[in-house]
């Protein structure tokens, strides 16, 4: 991979990997999973590479919009860009503590900050057309129906288990802080940036940013990311090891290697799903088709030897 010393890697871990299951989904067990991946990061940076993390926020995202929920009684609702600022601030302190402590105890001269980040969208995307994404908290029909009317949401039937709030999740065009993340990469900084996909955020008339109530994948924007700053590799921390075909029949077959026009016939053929592999297959394509080197899909405690191309699946050209 030629000097390591300059390998820029861009990590992205998603919002569930700091969520073991249902029973483990406070602030302390938040905690405790980010300490884990972060002894995994921490290993890449002594190693010699220069690191980027992104990070997903789903799980965190619902837990507020469900807390706001709850408090409409008595306080005003949390708008979903600020839930997403929110979500940037608490989950990039977690892995920015997590680091220090990590680079304290091997010695290692780092620091990690966190840049809360905006993304832009188009504002005649179709996705503002056709809202998909669902986030929040499932509701009966009549529920359902009241807050339709009262917020104006787009509200669908999620697969038999309730109604939930849909929004439009528009592809990412550009990241506003994008200079900075590269000056901070410059100065030795390992950058905590665009979580949850990045805060969504259109132009109005005069140019002015303001933000929208959309959400914009994670993959996807971290894929963005690392053809602006020309990674050399992107690495993507899911919750199992290795990209699969035939996922969880008796005929799955893990996959080593990949290249771009077969994980492309892979993804047409329907083998990775819309909500889970799918998004990491795109952004994978994205990142390639963008002058991307390498893409790796694995596990957060099989990260070190995905990054040297001894674990996971890597998908090249």
């Amino acid at each position: 991979m030629g000097d390591v010393s300059r390998d820029l890697i861009v990590l992205a871990i998603g919002g569930n990997s700091l969520i073991k299951d249902e029973g483990h989904r406070t602030v302390p067990d938040q905690w405790a999973l980010a300490r884990e991946t972060c002894h995994h990061i921490a290993q890449i940076v002594e190693a010699g590479h220069r690191v980027v993390v992104t990070h997903g926020n789903g799980p965190q995202v619902g837990f507020i919009l469900r807390r706001s929920e709850l408090a409409l009684h008595e306080l005003h609702e949390v708008p979903l860009d600020s839930c997403d600022a929110d979500t940037q601030g608490a989950i990039g302190y977690m892995i920015q503590q997590a680091l220090a402590n990590e680079f304290r105890r091997r010695g290692v001269a780092k620091q990690a900050v966190s840049l809360v980040t905006q993304v832009e969208v188009d504002p005649a995307s179709d996705a503002f057309r056709k809202p998909s994404k669902p986030i929040g908290s499932f509701m009966d029909a009549e529920t359902a129906k009241a807050r339709a009317l009262q917020g104006g949401f787009a509200i669908v039937e999620d697969a038999g288990r309730g109604w939930r709030r849909v929004v439009p999740s528009p592809s990412p065009l550009t990241i506003i802080e994008l200079d900075a993340i590269k000056a901070l990469i410059e100065a030795g900084f390992v950058v905590v940036a665009v979580g949850g996909g990045g805060i969504p955020v259109v132009r109005d008339a005069n140019g002015d940013l303001k933000g929208v109530e959309a959400v914009i994948d994670k993959d996807l924007a971290s894929a963005l990311l690392a053809n602006r700053l020309e990674a050399d590799q992107l690495v993507i921390s899911t919750g199992v090891p290795k990209v699969a075909l035939n996922y969880g029949q008796p005929t799955q077959v893990d996959l080593d290697r990949l290249t771009r026009d077969d994980a492309a016939r892979h993804l047409a053929d329907g083998q990775f799903g819309k909500g889970s592999m799918g998004p990491k297959i795109e952004a994978a394509i994205r990142y390639l088709d963008g002058g991307g080197r390498r893409v790796v899909i694995t596990s957060p405690d099989q990260i070190e030897d995905a990054v040297e191309g001894r674990a996971g699946t890597i998908i090249d050209g």
